[in-house]
């Protein structure tokens, strides 16, 4: 229900729900957040009726009682590069067309009134029934954060096509360095909300498609046409099997972190000399500093970054773990620190489930690996370290002494 406050003088604000709740209640999908355009009021007005500002750039407010987001329509003009060079103009005279005018796509252009009527100057309606994602207007091209969120709505919106004339428009702000004014922080907010989608591939994809990602993260998009050995990789090309693996871990419903890790693990492969295709010898410490690169890039969260660099490193080591000692084992989750942090530990392994299941007529392979390491983990995590140490007199002898009794207890259940 859309509350209408009156104001001290007896006036009516128009109040309209708009965005995303419109068009997820439209699509059929639940509705989390509300936000409100008010059209034909004022600041002071606002503050009268008792909503609390939380607008920087622009006039928000928060409801005095729902605490929903309530902004003045307005009006923007594009004044320097990037999506902060703007001047935005909000008064009483801008109608709700002219707010909506400004907005991204079509289907976030709908406004619905107080009396459920719903206002769609610019089409959404019929670009849901098509399932179209379509620019409002030209004004698309002057915020470059669009083109993110652009591509992360086809990875939300699985049955969703792009409009030509959008993606044109998207490839045309690429060329014209719009991109490249995007901040660390906008790129990494919209990039972890994509992967987190049900299709995140379709995010990356449109990216590479308008040219965007070459830009954001030219590590990954170089990986598309490096093959791969077709007795292990069906799909052959690295790009079609990293977003089989992000996909996958979307479908598993994996972490953000597992997510990323899973985008960012074979960035190595992109690096392989051509004389050595379709093998990738050493193909994960060649990755290494390049995700470390990217982390530091993007200003990747540390739980992010630190499982990725993880997964780069260690993912092709996984594999051989039927075939190690149990010394060799128990050094390896050493090296992951696997005792200590037992649930990065299965993160990684989701992570390199997903990649081995990411391959063409492999997405419900045999994955022994990660069964027998959990086994391996259980019976070092036996030990009790600290009873071991007690019964050591030369405290230069504990370590070697907790290695010894974790190896006992892996050799007795293996």
């Amino acid at each position: 229900m859309i509350a209408i406050a009156v104001w001290p003088e007896g006036g009516r604000m128009q109040v309209y729900l708009v965005g995303g709740a419109v068009r997820d209640e439209l699509l059929g999908f639940s509705v989390k957040d509300k936000d409100y355009v008010v059209v034909g009021s004022t600041l002071e007005q606002m503050l009268a009726a008792g909503f609390k500002p939380v607008g920087k750039d622009f006039p928000v407010f928060l409801h005095p009682e729902t605490h929903d987001e309530y902004a003045l329509a307005r009006t923007e003009r594009k004044t320097a590069k990037g999506y902060k060079g703007f001047v935005v103009h909000a008064d009483p005279d801008v109608t709700l067309e002219e707010d909506l005018a400004r907005r991204d796509l079509t289907i976030n252009a709908i406004a619905k009134g107080a009396d459920g009527q719903l206002m769609d100057p610019f089409g959404g309606l019929a670009d849901i029934q098509s399932r179209t994602l379509r620019h409002v207007s030209d004004a698309f091209a002057e915020d470059p954060v669009r083109i993110l969120r652009a591509a992360r709505f086809m990875a939300r919106l699985h049955d969703f096509n792009l409009a030509e004339e959008t993606l044109r428009l998207m490839r045309n702000m690429v060329a014209a360095g719009e991109v490249d004014a995007l901040v660390a922080e906008r790129v990494w907010q919209e990039l972890s909300k994509g992967l987190m989608e049900n299709t995140p591939s379709r995010m990356f994809e449109t990216l590479r498609a308008c040219g965007a990602l070459e830009k954001i993260l030219p590590e990954l998009s170089r990986l598309w046409g490096v093959p791969q050995p077709p007795q292990h990789h069906p799909e052959i090309d690295t790009g079609i099997h990293v977003m089989m693996v992000i996909d996958y871990a979307a479908k598993q419903n994996f972490s953000l972190p597992v997510r990323f890790a899973a985008l960012l693990h074979d960035l190595g492969k992109g690096t392989t000399f051509h004389a050595t295709l379709p093998r990738h010898i050493g193909h994960e410490a060649r990755g290494l500093p390049m995700v470390r690169d990217v982390c530091k890039r993007l200003r990747v969260p540390n739980d992010c970054k630190e499982l990725a660099v993880m997964v780069a490193r260690f993912h092709g080591k996984l594999y051989q773990a039927l075939q190690m000692r149990p010394s060799t084992l128990l050094e390896f989750l050493i090296e992951l620190d696997a005792i200590r942090q037992p649930e990065r530990f299965k993160a990684f392994l989701q992570a390199c489930e997903a990649d081995s299941r990411g391959r063409t007529g492999q997405e419900a392979c045999d994955l022994p690996q990660v069964v027998f390491m959990l086994k391996v983990l259980a019976a070092a995590q036996s030990v009790d370290a600290g009873a071991v140490a007690q019964q050591q007199e030369d405290v230069q002898k504990i370590k070697m002494a907790v290695f010894e009794a974790r190896l006992s207890a892996i050799k007795r259940v293996l």
